[in-house]
């Protein structure tokens, strides 16, 4: 069955997540910020919707620590300026001193192509357990 050839915004959306993935294990906190629209909602179990100035919060208070992971994306559709991802993800988190924790499940995300062309994250459903 052949492979439909990859659109520029899919190729630039999951371009987008490679980079969340990279700047997350590498403590890259700003590049993280900019990869999300200002308006961005998050939503965990166990947690009202948050944004991205709570996001930012957290990133700073859970110091320093070492992060790895990988997010396979299991769907993707572009609609226009708008598209949604399914993806797998898991993370493994190591805390200095502290106990590791691995944590995988799949994410249900919403990224928008913004007025100077860049896909950014808008919406998250994370479902990681």
């Amino acid at each position: 069955m052949p492979t439909e050839p990859m659109s520029d915004d899919e190729r630039a959306i999951r371009d987008l997540i490679a980079t969340w993935m990279t700047a997350s294990m590498a403590g890259g906190h700003e590049t993280v910020l900019g990869l999300m629209t200002d308006d961005v909602v998050f939503m965990v179990p166990g947690r009202e919707p948050f944004g991205k100035e709570a996001f930012a919060t957290a990133l700073k208070a859970t110091g320093p620590r070492l992060i790895d992971g990988s997010a396979d994306i299991a769907e993707l559709k572009v609609l226009g300026d708008w598209a949604w991802l399914r993806c797998r993800l898991k993370v493994t988190i190591a805390p200095p001193g502290g106990a590791t924790t691995t944590r995988s499940g799949y994410t249900l995300t919403i990224v928008r192509k913004e007025a100077d062309g860049k896909w950014r994250l808008a919406r998250d459903a994370n479902l990681l357990a």
